[in-house]
């Protein structure tokens, strides 16, 4: 199937991809835990920025973020690790700092890989931080999808929960760029600690099911779409062990038939052996069929984090490009993959790369 989605042309727009959220410095200790690390690698990261930073670094496509920074150094730092991935920031707002961080900051996250038994941890500092104060009226979204012209935009329920503000922001941004016939993307990304303090689930479900009414292109798992929309998958238990892809496509169908503005999903399934060791692969679900990518089956694992993002930017490229889901569900799924070779949230692969793996390539040494 070619063109399945009805995306603007490329010399139309001066963005391929524009990305709403919160970008974090992540904080990893390598080898050791946080608990006992007396030193710490430094990456940038977060749910909606790593998708436009996977499109541009990895995929050669132009990607911008629309965020806010405390003015300080640490601000500074993260600007300088975006801008070396060549993620435009001009629509990122600079608020004034406070110099202590008691009314606005920048987020940290510390994050531990885990291995073997040991599961992966995070702990993130992120309370108060500038993205999460947005509030609906800051950004002039009508100057952004309607003068200068961008064919996708892609956010997640990572932002959406950041505050009380922050969905509202959400809402105001996917409206916009429905109106100006922007493709809509929208990562589910369910993290219980983030809506805890502002309604729990409940909350999660009232908000991304307002969303979901805007949303052209639905991403998440099966527990994404179970704790956000109220979508249940039949015989998956509270480990989310053995799922039955089949059930899970019943689950999608009635998604797409209680939101029947979506025009496609897409959906990593992992099964976790171990930190170090998980059965990967993905769904899409578009124009009626689905696409199933290829398997891997005991992937070896260096950095899970960032994983689902790298799968949502290479779905995302393979719809811009080629228009075929089957293509888009397995650049997906191949980059994600890929991804979760390397440290950090973000991708350090090529396109090249990613097309070879999916050809079938081994990891024979290249010379």
């Amino acid at each position: 199937m070619k063109n399945a989605l009805n995306v603007k042309n490329a010399d139309d727009c001066r963005f391929d991809l524009v990305s709403l959220g919160e970008v974090m410095i992540r904080l990893d200790p390598g080898e050791t835990r946080i608990r006992t690390a007396r030193q710490f690698n430094v990456w940038e990261g977060g749910g909606e920025y790593n998708v436009a930073r996977g499109l541009r670094r990895c995929f050669g496509m132009r990607t911008a973020l629309v965020s806010a920074f405390a003015d300080n150094e640490i601000g500074r730092l993260a600007e300088d690790l975006i801008l070396q991935g060549g993620v435009d920031m001009s629509f990122v707002k600079w608020m004034p700092y406070d110099g202590l961080g008691r009314t606005i900051r920048n987020g940290l996250n510390f994050t531990e890989r885990g291995f073997g038994i040991r599961g992966a941890v995070g702990c993130p500092d992120r309370g108060l931080t500038a993205a999460s104060q947005l509030k609906p009226g800051d950004i002039d979204w009508e100057h952004l999808f309607g003068k200068l012209g961008v064919r996708w935009f892609h956010t997640g329920g990572i932002y959406a929960a950041l505050s009380d503000t922050t969905p509202d922001v959400v809402i105001e941004a996917v409206q916009c760029a429905r109106k100006h016939g922007t493709i809509v993307s929208y990562d589910l990304n369910y993290r219980p600690s983030l809506w805890k303090g502002i309604g729990g689930h409940a909350k999660a479900q009232e908000v991304n099911r307002e969303i979901a009414k805007s949303v052209d292109v639905m991403i998440g798992n099966e527990e994404d779409f179970t704790a956000c929309l109220g979508l249940h998958v039949e015989g998956v238990d509270e480990n989310l062990a053995n799922i039955d892809v089949e059930k899970f496509k019943q689950m999608i169908e009635r998604a797409v038939t209680e939101f029947p503005n979506f025009q496609a999903t897409g959906t990593t399934l992992r099964e976790v052996h171990s930190a170090t060791s998980n059965d990967w692969s993905a769904v899409a679900w578009c124009g009626g069929e689905f696409y199933e990518s290829q398997a891997f089956p005991k992937l070896e694992i260096l950095d899970r984090v960032g994983g689902g993002d790298s799968f949502a930017s290479g779905l995302i490229y393979g719809f811009l490009t080629t228009g075929d889901p089957d293509k888009a569900v397995n650049y997906g799924a191949a980059h994600g993959a890929l991804a979760m070779t390397t440290p950090g949230d973000t991708t350090m692969v090529t396109v090249q790369e990613v097309e070879k793996v999916m050809a079938g390539g081994g990891a024979r040494v290249v010379r």
